[in-house]
């Protein structure tokens, strides 16, 4: 766990780029990365039927924090993004099926953290 606090608030882990800058307001994939190579027209991965769910973590105080829960969730199969709001632990997890609890909360205790609150599946997209 960090001992220092940042300002950032998330960050998404899925763009083929794998990047881990926390800034993702002003990039085309929302990843972060600024490669526009990686997020031309067609290279981003589809996103209609995936499934959403949001966690809860605890531990977490700054952007490498939540560097590490995104990317150890991320290697979970079938996850396609993973997006942290470091002030409230929200962390919201999209996948092409719903992820097991326990294989998430290895992932979060994997990285350090708490997973407190299990997901909430939101459906498939439409």
């Amino acid at each position: 766990m960090c001992d220092t606090t940042t300002t950032a608030t998330d960050t998404a882990v899925g763009c083929s780029c794998a990047s881990t800058d926390t800034d993702t307001s002003a990039t085309a994939g929302g990843c972060g990365c600024t490669d526009t190579t990686a997020h031309a027209s067609g290279a981003e991965q589809d996103t209609t039927a995936l499934s959403t769910a949001i966690y809860s973590v605890t531990g977490m105080t700054c952007g490498h924090c939540v560097s590490a829960v995104s990317t150890e969730i991320g290697t979970l199969a079938g996850v396609h993004g993973v997006a942290v709001d470091l002030p409230t632990g929200a962390v919201t997890v999209t996948s092409t099926a719903p992820l097991g609890e326990a294989d998430v909360a290895a992932a979060v205790d994997e990285a350090g953290y708490t997973l407190t609150r299990t997901g909430t599946d939101a459906g498939r997209a439409e």
